[in-house]
Order: structure tokens, then sequence, then C-alpha cells
């Protein structure tokens, strides 16, 4: 059977045209695809400067306690083994950077090995400029000026055993933890 091309983002969701391009995934019968939105009150240059650490995602993925790159030295191609906390059902990563454009705030892996159940797994993250979302009024504390709006969408093999809702639910369940877990730690290096 012939993927699907699907966008998972919502169409409420306000982000430039073109963002939409890096959100459609080719979805075979037995994948699920799904996206997570997070706004951020910190400037997009802040939050990029700890997304675009393929070296590093522990610093705010809070579920990898380490990471170590095993061929490449950042840039597309290089590829990562991150090690898994305690509690998961995996224990390693084995990932390859698909895509890090500084300029349009794009970065991609793709999961190609390691032990987990997440088997052909492909996300991509995209940062937008927005307003700061007390823009409409409040007291701006903690306010940057500027915020970000992350979106981070992918495509997964349903495990066997599991259902698309399942397996959905579980991976949205760890992305928003991650992106919540960035949004505060963005947030405190603007008040540094």
């Amino acid at each position: 059977m012939k993927p699907v091309w699907i966008s998972p983002v919502s169409a409420n969701v306000s982000m430039p045209e073109n963002a939409m391009n890096h959100h459609t995934h080719a979805v075979g019968s037995n994948q699920c695809c799904s996206a997570v939105v997070q706004s951020i009150d910190a400037p997009l240059d802040t939050v990029w400067s700890l997304v675009r650490r393929f070296d590093r995602p522990q610093a705010y993925k809070l579920f990898l306690k380490s990471c170590h790159i095993i061929l490449g030295g950042g840039e597309v191609g290089t590829l990562r083994e991150v090690r898994v906390v305690s509690g998961l059902p995996a224990e390693s990563s084995t990932e390859r950077l698909e895509v890090l454009d500084d300029e349009r705030h794009v970065l991609s892996f793709s999961i190609v090995g390691g032990d987990n159940r997440l088997n052909n797994y492909r996300s991509v993250t995209t940062l937008h400029a927005a307003p700061p979302p007390n823009a409409g009024g409040g007291d701006g504390v903690g306010s940057s000026g500027t915020a970000t709006v992350v979106v981070e969408s992918y495509v997964v093999d349903v495990p066997q055993g599991n259902t698309k809702e399942e397996t959905c639910l579980f991976v949205d369940t760890i992305l928003r933890c991650n992106l919540r877990s960035l949004a505060k730690i963005a947030l405190n290096l603007t008040k540094q």
C-alpha cells in the first residue's frame, strides 16, 4: 500500500506558510503521525541555541540521561547514541541528523537503531518567531518581548500489540514533557 502524505499540524497553529512543508510526512498503513506545539516566552535565538545541539539533547529532553556522538561532527549525517532513563520501554537509541538548517530553524532526525520500540521514527522540529504569550495584556512579568513557537512533528511505525492512538499518545506525552522543559530552560536563560 502506498503511503499517504499527512500534515499533523492543526490549521489553528499560526506559523509561516512554508513551515507546513517541513511537517508533512509520508505515512504508511501501519504508521502514525502527530505533532506537538509549544509557545515559549523567550527569543527564537535562545530557544534555537538549545534545540540545534544534536550532541546534547539531554539538556532539555527529560527522558535522556546521556548522548555520545558516534560519527560526524554535528553536520547532516552525524550519528548519536542516546541513553534513556530507566523506567521507559527502551535503553538506547541510535539517531541520525537528517536536517540542520540554522537559517530556517529546522532540525530533523531519524532513529536508525538501538534498543527501543520506535521503528522508522522521524522527527521534524521547527521554530517560529511570535508575539509573547502575554502581549495582549497582563503585567509582563517574565516576558522577554518576543516569543517562539516550537512545532515538533513525527511519523513512526505502530509497534505490534499497540494501536495508532496508543502509540501517538505515548510519543506525544514525551514530546510535550520535553517541550515544556525546553520552555522552562529557555525562559531561565533569558533571565540571566
